[in-house]
């Protein structure tokens, strides 16, 4: 029965990001489009897919994980992460470089690059963050609160970004993966609880180890 369980949800978790990934994969507008179009656009959707599975791994709510091993592949989840943000930049700005540029400093006319764009450097913050953490001398519950609420701006706006941009990802499968994304984002936001005084003594030695 356990193994049924664990087997169902993430089956579950995969159908909801492949479903996206293969729609957007298979769009008809990669037609004629230069291979590293396509590259980088692919970098974006494989960016908000990676996205899904971040609150599941640091909430713990992926089945077959221990805490550490969760918190293991959330990391390296979020390099995948900033590789593909790095992929999905560099590529579009190899194809546009002027549109690169007026995304880059908010003179874009097109609504979703400014959001993209706020993820982005959202993004490499985090990143450095973590690089930087024992050199930063940051408290675990300075951390949790700096990390949850960077977590919160790059999902939200990230979502708002992918839901802007019509192109190779299909609608409906695209506003239900942002959805759940924001949905497990709020989820683990409030279980973990980061604004409490003090935390639990498992939390503080998950986050000495994270």
């Amino acid at each position: 029965m356990r193994f049924v369980r664990l087997s169902l949800i993430w089956a579950a978790v995969l159908i909801v990001v492949a479903v996206p990934v293969t729609a957007a994969a298979l769009s008809p507008l990669f037609a004629w489009r230069d291979p590293i179009y396509i590259v980088a656009c692919l970098a974006g959707v494989a960016g908000l897919a990676l996205m899904m599975f971040q609150p599941l791994l640091i909430g713990g709510y992926l089945p077959g994980l221990s805490p550490y091993r969760s918190r293991r592949v959330h990391l390296w989840t979020g390099g995948l992460l900033v590789a593909a943000v790095v992929m999905h930049v560099l590529g579009l700005w190899i194809t546009s470089p002027p549109d690169v540029v007026d995304a880059l400093l908010f003179r874009s006319p097109t609504p979703f690059s400014a959001w993209g764009v706020i993820a982005m450097w959202a993004i490499f913050v985090v990143a450095v963050m973590v690089v930087l953490r024992n050199r930063l001398g940051l408290r675990p519950r300075t951390w949790r609160i700096a990390h949850t609420f960077l977590a919160a701006v790059i999902v939200t706006v990230t979502a708002v970004h992918s839901i802007l941009v019509e192109g190779t990802m299909e609608m409906v499968s695209k506003v239900a993966l942002c959805g759940l994304i924001v949905a497990a984002t709020l989820k683990v936001i409030a279980d973990r609880r980061v604004w409490r005084g003090r935390s639990r003594p498992g939390e503080r030695t998950a986050a000495r180890q994270s």
